[in-house]
This record gives C-alpha cells, structure tokens and sequence, in this order.
C-alpha cells in the first residue's frame, strides 16, 4: 500500500460489490399501485445527475474504506537504560571563520564543515544519549544529553560562531561538559572536546589541572580534537588532556582528516547496547469516515435541494 499503509480488514472491502449489485439489480419500485399517475410524475422529476451520482458513490466508497481500517506500522524506539554518555564540546571561538579547511569547496569556513561532520557522528550513534556544549570566551549547554539524534542535529544546526564571544576558554570548556555528565549514572562517559585555538590568557576561569580533576574524578573519558595546523592549537595541552583521562589526542588540518578523526572515535567507542524497539499501529480510518459523512451531508442536501425524492 501507499507508504506502508495497509487495511487491517482488507475482506470488508468487498462489501463494495454488494453495492456496486445492488444498483444494477434493485430497481427503486415506483408507487404507482397506489397511486396511479405517480409513477409518471416521478420519472418526469427525478434528476439524473452526475453530480450526485460522485457524491453517493464517493460516501459509499469512504465508508467501506473506513470500516476496512486502513493503518500503517510506526516504528517506536525504547531509551536505552545503559548505554554511553557523550558529552559534544566545540569551539565556536571567531577563529572557526578561516576557510580552506574543506579541501572541496575552500570557501566553506571550519565551523560549518564541523557542524556538518559532527551531525553525521550524531546519526551514527543513535543508541548513545548526547549533549552539546558550546563555547568561545564563556561555555554554554546548548543541549542537555538527549537520545532524540533528530533533534541534536538541528541544534548543531543552527550554532553561529562567536555566539559564545571571539576568544577562548578551554578549560572552562571542559569542565562544563563534565558537569553534563556529572548527574548521569552511566559507567561510560566520553567527552569529545573540539578546539582550533589555544586557551586564552585572563579568559578561562577554570586551570587546565582543576578541569582535569574533575574529569578524573567523574570518570570522563576525554578524546580532544586539535583543527587547524598543528601551530595554531595547543598540541600539548590536547594530550595532557587526553592521557590524564584515558583518551586519545587527535589532529585534523581538513575536513576529511577531521571526518577520519570522528570515525576513529565512534570505532573506539563503539556501544554494545541495542535500544528496544517496537511497532505500534496508527489508525487512518478517521479521514475516509469524515469525508463519507460530508458527502452523504452534501448528497442528502444537493438532492432535497432539487425536488428529488
């Protein structure tokens, strides 16, 4: 059936040749028993139209669809109740504006080859519950950790760079996606902190030591993902970072090593929790129902309306 609808009752359908019969074989009888001239009078003012021919073939024609149910299957997935929790941190810092990281199309500035890149990794890891944080000169939760991927992409979607200021905090960064993870009860934390810059000097609130603490403590494992050239990032701090939480540093000069980068994660982290899913039915019988009540409405009233009887 169209887009995977069906009938739930496809024999009721057949109730259609019963009518389809019925209006070649059982001729309306003229009264003309008990009244003698009626029956010329009536063949003189009935109306042979079209018009309500459709409509009373067309309410009929609902109705027996309506009876018959049409459906179609919904796919409905469960929240997984153990699974990862992946904590999304990028740099949206006014550095994100160079061009020439796609080696495609150089035009494109870094930030929009990694929202494009990082919604690709959310489609991929749709048994995962994900937050977004967002940062420049301040951090922010743009998301909080959701399993809705749909909903997380469009999100990243609609980030602008320098919607956190033009300079950096680091630090401050990663302490905030550890405080998004802090409240979860999952053993797997991972947070993927993206940056192109180095942390900038009377910006970040937080020391590289306290954030790394923190990670420590709440069993965060951070993968920090240096973009750019290697003298434009903080090489060194990134696998501080990394070896102090039991992550992995990564550096990506193009959009097809960063897309490498995100792969080599998703393979490292990849979760062995498959979500529940099931199928509920959605029943469409509603619509034809409504449209044969409104036919046989207008039938009843274009035929009234015309002397008919």
């Amino acid at each position: 059936m169209l887009n995977g609808m069906y009938f739930e009752y496809p024999a009721l359908l057949l109730i259609l040749l019963l009518f389809m019969f019925c209006s070649y074989f059982c001729k309306v009888r003229l009264p003309s028993i008990y009244f003698p001239h009626a029956g010329q009078f009536m063949k003189n003012t009935i109306t042979n139209s079209k018009l309500l021919s459709s409509l009373k073939w067309l309410s009929i024609l609902s109705l027996v669809i309506a009876i018959s149910s049409p459906v179609k299957d919904e796919a409905y997935e469960a929240e997984p109740k153990e699974g990862y929790e992946i904590a999304l941190i990028l740099d949206a810092s006014q550095s994100m504006q160079a061009q020439g990281f796609d080696e495609t199309n150089r035009e494109r500035n870094r930030f929009d080859v990694v929202k494009s890149i990082v919604q690709d990794f959310i489609q991929q890891r749709q048994e995962d519950n994900i937050g977004l944080v967002v940062f420049g000169e301040y951090s922010f939760i743009a998301s909080p950790l959701t399993y809705d991927e749909n909903i997380l992409s469009r999100i990243v979607s609609q980030l602008q760079i320098g919607m956190a200021g033009k300079y950096t905090a680091l630090y401050e960064a990663l302490a905030q996606g550890v405080n998004l993870l802090k409240m979860t009860k999952s053993k797997s934390k991972v947070a993927i902190l993206l940056t192109d810059g180095h942390s900038t000097v009377g910006v970040d609130k937080i020391p590289l030591d306290v954030a790394l603490d923190m990670a420590k403590k709440e069993g965060v494992k951070v993968y920090p993902i240096g973009v750019g050239m290697p003298n434009e990032y903080n090489r060194k701090v990134l696998m501080e970072i990394a070896e102090g939480t039991g992550g992995v540093a990564f550096g990506a000069s193009s959009a097809s090593q960063l897309l490498d980068v995100y792969k080599k994660i998703d393979e490292l982290e990849k979760s062995e929790i498959k979500a529940e899913r099931f199928t509920y039915l959605n029943y469409y019988y509603i619509y034809p129902l409504f449209l044969s009540f409104f036919t046989l409405l207008l039938y009843v009233y274009l035929r009234n309306k015309r002397g008919n009887t």
